[in-house]
C-alpha cells in the first residue's frame, strides 16, 4: 500500500465507524504518523500520539488510590489517556515497547480499557512501527497482540510524494531532482546517520531554503548528487516567459534531467489557471505527449488546491490543440497510469 492509499484507507475507517485496531508498518522516514495525525485533523477530530516505549507498565495503568471506608484500592487512570469526545489514540513505534508493555498494551486493544479505565466510544486506537528488516532496533510483537489488530504495510512512493510535496511548498528543485532520480527518494544507507527519505527531503527543503548544506538531512553522497542536478537550472528556458504566455521562440531543452527540472518547475511555479494553460500550449507546441502527461499531472494538483479546476478547464475545452492532447494522453496511459491520465481528463 502506498501512502495515498493509506490515507483513503484511513478516512474509509473513520467515516463508516470501524473500531478496528489497526497496525501500520513501513520503513522509517514515509510519512506513517504524519498521515495519521493529518486524518485526525482533516476529520476534526482529536489525536493523541502515545510512545509506548516511554512509559513503565504502572505509567499506564495508573496510579493506586485507597478506599479508607471500603478497605480496597482503586486506580487513577493518567491524564494523558482520551476521556471524552472522538480522536484516534496512536501507539507509535509500538514494537520499540519492551514485551512488559507491548503486553499491558493488550487489554488496551482488543477490550479498549486497561483496568477501570475504559476508552471512549467514539475513540480509535491505531499503531505504527518498524520493521527488522528496516533495520531497525524493535521486539518481536507477541502473537497475541498481533492477532489483535488488522495490518497494513506502506511503501514509500514517488507520485504520493510530488503530491505532498507540491502542497507544503517545496523547494521546486528537491521535486525536480527525485523525479528525476526516483530510487534516491528513499534509500537507506547502512553506513550513515542520515540518508534520504521523505521525510528527511523534507527537512533538507527547510534547510535549501535557509542557505545551508542538504547533506545533514540526506547525506553526503545524495548532497552531492543534488547540488550537481542544481547546476542545471542555469540551463532552463524562461519559466517565467512561458508561463505568461510569451513562448513562441522558446524551445523544449534536449537534456533529459533539465526536462525534469522544466516540467516540474512550470508545475510549482504556475499559480492560477491562466498559466497553467499557457504551459499546457507549450508543451503540446514543443514536447511529446509523454512530458505532457508529467507536466499535467503536477499542475492538476495544484490547480485543484487553488480552486481553478473549472477555469482552466473552460480554457482546454476552448482550444482544439489542448483537447487533442488530452486524447493523445488518456491513448498514452495503460495499467496504473490510467487513473492519473484520466486526472487531467476531469480537470
Amino acid at each position: 500500500m502506498i501512502p495515498g492509499d493509506l490515507s483513503y484507507f484511513l478516512d474509509q475507517l473513520i467515516k463508516q465507524k470501524l473500531q478496528l485496531s489497526t497496525m501500520i508498518w513501513g520503513p522509517p522516514g514515509i510519512g506513517k504518523s504524519s498521515i495519521v495525525a493529518q486524518t485526525a485533523a482533516r476529520h476534526k477530530i482529536g489525536f493523541i500520539d502515545l510512545r509506548l516505549s516511554q512509559l513503565a507498565p504502572t505509567d499506564l495503568r495508573g496510579l493506586p488510590v485507597a478506599d479508607q471506608i471500603n478497605k480496597v484500592s482503586s486506580w487513577l487512570p493518567p491524564e494523558f489517556l482520551p476521556r471524552s469526545g472522538d480522536g484516534i489514540l496512536f501507539l507509535d513505534e509500538i514494537n520499540l515497547a519492551p514485551p512488559t508493555m507491548q503486553g499491558m498494551a493488550q487489554q488496551l486493544i482488543l477490550d479498549r480499557r486497561v483496568g477501570s479505565y475504559e476508552v471512549p466510544d467514539g475513540w480509535f486506537i491505531w499503531a505504527a512501527g518498524n520493521r527488522k528488516e528496516d533495520r531497525a532496533t524493535v521486539f518481536d510483537m507477541p502473537a497475541p497482540l498481533a492477532n489483535r489488530f488488522i495490518h497494513v504495510d506502506v511503501t514509500p512512493d514517488l507520485e504520493s510524494f510530488k503530491e505532498y510535496a507540491l502542497e507544503n511548498n517545496t523547494q521546486e528543485e528537491i521535486i525536480a531532482f527525485v523525479g528525476f532520480r526516483p530510487n534516491l527518494l528513499h534509500k537507506m544507507e547502512a553506513q550513515q546517520p542520515a540518508w534520504p527519505s521523505p521525510r528527511s527531503w523534507m527537512m533538507a527543503s527547510k534547510l535549501m531554503h535557509a542557505g545551508l548544506s542538504l547533506a545533514p538531512a540526506i547525506g553526503a553522497p545524495t548532497a552531492t548528487e543534488f547540488n550537481a542536478f542544481c547546476q542545471i537550472y542555469s540551463a532552463l528556458p524562461n519559466l517565467t516567459a512561458i508561463l505568461a504566455g510569451d513562448s513562441n521562440t522558446i524551445d523544449f531543452p534536449s537534456e533529459p534531467s533539465v526536462r525534469y527540472a522544466t516540467v516540474v518547475g512550470l508545475a510549482v511555479r504556475a499559480s492560477d489557471a491562466s498559466e497553467a494553460y499557457h504551459a499546457y500550449k507549450w508543451l503540446v507546441r514543443v514536447a511529446t505527449p509523454e512530458w505532457f502527461q508529467l507536466c499535467a499531472i503536477d499542475i492538476n494538483r495544484r490547480i485543484r488546491a487553488r480552486k481553478e479546476r473549472t477555469r482552466l478547464m473552460e480554457l482546454i475545452e476552448a482550444d482544439e490543440d489542448l483537447k487533442r492532447a488530452r486524447d493523445a494522453v488518456l491513448q498514452l496511459a495503460q495499467g496504473d497510469t490510467v487513473a492519473r491520465a484520466q486526472s487531467f481528463a476531469r480537470a
